[in-house]
């Protein structure tokens, strides 16, 4: 796709100013993105109150009992609309369209970015731009949001999302001038959206050609989430708000092979953090997180746990009085948790997390090994083709509470089996495509093939994990 030059005479004479138009439907709809900011800027103010509605509403209001249905009680119409369409689908959303969500509907982004327009403005600190929060958030949050029950309770949901959107909005009121350092730095699903955007088939293509050859003088981008618009290659720090569209006629919505950033750009780009969110985080932690409300070692450790506690007489782990802020405390609904659920919840996932992480990080880097010379960033980057299993088993995750409350409303979703089975085929299969492209970008020959053989080991652990959760347990 280009740009073609029209030239204008300006009002009251002078020198003749190039303008360019976009050419094609894509490079027409990030233009319309651009030139409609204020009507965006309302869509997403309705979704922040109704954001605000959802959240903060049914957790005032008593909890629901067992006769009560999706259509007839808020509490388990907000619990479906946030955990069962929200969370998968805007998942779904970064692999279809990149960081669309973020630009043009997240309401932490809206918030953060209008109390930063409003507050003090002092610089990004150099403790915020340390590499390692995207996974430390993520971890954090995933692991909280187990304790204290998330995904079932109102209450847990407004201190998990509610924390998080007030503490988007404390950051941006104290850092930056109207920019998101929230969003690119902190977000405990910044990391998670910025990998599975690789994925996207659009993005912003920047022609640094294009760039360096105009003279026209304009003011700079307001880039929300900081981006190095210049240089920028791939999307996935890119909100896809769409205000560079036609930024010196060298930006513009495009398609790309969904291939191209992992391929491609991650060769470079990929690092030890990314490759530890993807392995350890979303592959791991998540996975144990998924895991453990339905496993019988889970039940096992426990149990071994409480009778040697008994045994000798240590009573306290065994107490149930932890407020429902620290572990989840529902007593009227026989759900209570004491410090030993709590515990061995954490050591459940952070042993998944170990055992499962540990053995694909072990394969990747004898995939390397059977190609040739050792490189640490070959590994970082083969890592990367491990993208659309880790969002499959995500999205996976998410929509199995969608499932248990559609099959509460008395829907058959005896198809639902079979469907998991055909995207965890495709993801594979997609997983196996970027693997080889890779391996490609080092040299071609036998080796290629050699080395996909370890990987295939990691993708049969991870389906190996899924399939206790869907078919064996």
């Amino acid at each position: 796709q280009r740009v073609i030059p029209i030239v204008a005479a300006p009002a009251g004479g002078g020198s003749c100013m190039p303008e360019r138009r976009p050419r094609g439907l894509l490079a027409l709809a990030g233009a319309w993105l651009r030139d409609h900011a204020a009507l965006l800027r309302w869509l997403q103010w309705a979704v922040v109150l109704v954001y605000a509605f959802l959240l903060i509403v049914p957790a005032c209001l008593e909890l629901p009992g067992d006769a009560a249905r999706m259509w007839n009680n808020l509490t388990i119409f907000a619990q479906f609309v946030f955990w069962g369409i929200w969370w998968p689908f805007v998942l779904l959303s970064m692999v279809l369209f990149g960081r669309l969500w973020c630009g043009v509907l997240c309401p932490e982004g809206a918030l953060s970015e209008w109390a930063a327009r409003k507050g003090m403005g002092r610089p990004i600190p150099r403790w915020m731009r340390w590499g390692g929060w995207p996974f430390v958030a993520f971890v954090l949050t995933t692991v909280y949001g187990q304790l204290v029950s998330v995904y079932q309770y109102p209450k847990a949901a407004l201190l998990v999302l509610g924390g998080s959107t007030v503490a988007a909005v404390a950051v941006g009121f104290v850092y930056t001038r109207g920019k998101r350092a929230w969003c690119r730095h902190l977000c405990p699903v910044n990391g998670v959206f910025g990998l599975l955007s690789k994925l996207a088939p659009l993005h912003y293509r920047v022609d640094e050609a294009a760039w360096k050859a105009s003279h026209e003088r304009t003011p700079a981008v307001d880039c929300a989430p900081l981006q190095p618009l210049r240089h920028m290659q791939g999307g996935s720090g890119c909100h896809m708000c769409g205000r560079c569209s036609g930024h010196r006629g060298a930006i513009e919505l495009s398609l790309r092979s969904s291939s191209d950033e992992v391929v491609r750009v991650a060769e470079k780009e990929a690092d030890g953090w990314q490759t530890a969110l993807i392995v350890y985080g979303l592959l791991g932690v998540a996975m144990g997180a998924f895991h453990w409300t339905m496993s019988p070692w889970f039940v096992a450790l426990k149990q071994a746990a409480a009778e040697w506690l008994v045994d000798r007489d240590i009573m306290w782990p065994l107490d149930t009085e932890a407020p429902w802020w620290l572990l989840t405390h529902y007593p009227m609904h026989n759900d209570v948790f004491s410090w030993l659920d709590g515990a061995s919840l954490i050591a459940y996932v952070a042993a998944t997390a170990l055992v499962l992480g540990t053995g694909i990080l072990a394969s990747l880097a004898l995939s390397v090994a059977v190609f040739g010379r050792w490189r640490t960033q070959r590994l970082h980057h083969l890592a990367q083709a491990l993208i659309p299993l880790a969002g499959c088993g995500v999205f996976l995750g998410l929509s199995a509470l969608t499932v248990t409350l559609l099959k509460a409303e008395g829907l058959d979703m005896r198809w639902v089996n079979d469907a998991r089975l055909v995207l965890l085929a495709g993801a594979n299969l997609w997983a196996l495509r970027l693997a080889f492209g890779i391996l490609g970008r080092w040299q071609a020959g036998p080796r290629r093939w050699a080395a996909l053989l370890p990987f295939c080991g990691a993708l049969a652990l991870v389906d190996c994990a899924w399939g206790f959760m869907f078919w064996w347990w």
